[in-house]
């Protein structure tokens, strides 16, 4: 009896050992990707900062809304998977104003995608109106519109969870890990995300497809520029490839929480940091790869900066080395 109880305790000990190395193994899998593309995000930020013809810029300036949400959302989902991977179960209040932080820069991306797309049609379509229309001011304003919208969605989610009758609770601890799915204490929770989704998305699609076929239009009129058209037209096509992955990342909750109730808890593990990594994390990363390589104003100065920043790196390595 006693060979048989050790012996059972041995295969516990070498099963947990086993899941504590494959879950090491993730987490540094996923967390040395996305600290390399942080770090091109933030070498994207600075260098859209570093010059007055980025700064100056609508164009410019929208990327830089884009690439800042894009940016805090990676650095809050990529915190939220930490702490669930040490095993750290925070309160309900602080998981909240993650999540809630996490969701409000998760819709200004799909918002700030439809001003991009509205600017590049404004350029081809109307090109001796599109100073006077796409000035400084108003693009401050319309940036300022996109987090005041977004800023009531999260204030109304709010709204929705001082209903859950938190008296009742034993503690405020949560019971299992931080995130979207733990926040939906009731069923109007997530009928109201699913309702806003669903509104959000589709009127993002609908004005980027619109935008889309009136460059078309214009591309075919003999007035318009055939190269500032084509490329318009790439773009536009880029902006719903990028709001169609925003739009994955709606069907992650919904996908795992069906995985949750037919496959083992090891099985779900696995699939959802390989979900984690293609809905979330390569999205955000996006942006940056396909700015910094296709403008021919960023990439110079964008490259200029990375390289600047490797050498230095580098160059105190080796000094830390010497000393």
């Amino acid at each position: 009896m006693t060979y048989a109880n050790q012996s059972l305790t041995n295969v516990s000990s070498v099963q947990q050992f086993q899941g504590l190395l494959e879950r090491a193994l993730f987490c540094t899998l996923i967390t040395v990707p996305c600290c390399v593309f942080l770090f091109i995000n933030g070498t994207m930020l600075f260098t859209l900062r570093s010059k007055p013809v980025f700064r100056e810029t609508s164009r410019y300036i929208l990327l830089y809304n884009l690439l800042f949400a894009d940016t805090a959302q990676l650095v809050l989902s990529q915190l939220l998977y930490i702490l669930a991977f040490c095993r750290m179960k925070l309160t309900y209040p602080v998981c909240g104003v993650l999540t809630m932080i996490a969701d409000l820069t998760n819709e200004v991306s799909p918002l700030t995608l439809v001003l991009m797309s509205l600017e590049r049609y404004v350029a081809v379509c109307y090109p001796l109106r599109h100073a006077t229309i796409i000035t400084i001011r108003n693009t401050g304003v319309a940036i300022i519109v996109v987090w005041v919208f977004s800023s009531l969605n999260v204030l109304t989610r709010v709204l929705l969870l001082l209903d859950f009758p938190f008296e009742d609770l034993e503690s405020l601890q949560m019971k299992d890990f931080c995130s979207d799915i733990a926040m939906f204490l009731g069923p109007m929770s997530d009928h109201y995300d699913k309702a806003y989704t669903c509104f959000l998305f589709v009127s993002a699609g609908a004005a980027i497809t619109s935008s889309y076929i009136g460059v078309i239009v214009a591309a075919r009129s003999a007035s318009t520029d055939k190269a500032s058209a084509r490329k318009a037209r790439n773009t536009l096509l880029l902006h719903l490839v990028q709001l169609g992955l925003s739009l994955s990342s709606t069907v992650y909750n919904p996908i795992l929480i069906a995985l949750s109730k037919t496959v083992t808890r090891l099985v779900f593990v696995r699939v959802q940091n390989v979900f984690y990594v293609c809905i979330f994390i390569f999205p955000r990363c996006l942006s940056s790869l396909i700015y910094g390589i296709r403008d021919q104003t960023i990439r110079p100065v964008l490259v200029y900066h990375l390289c600047c920043r490797l050498k230095l790196s580098v160059i105190s390595a080796k000094a830390e080395v010497s000393l």
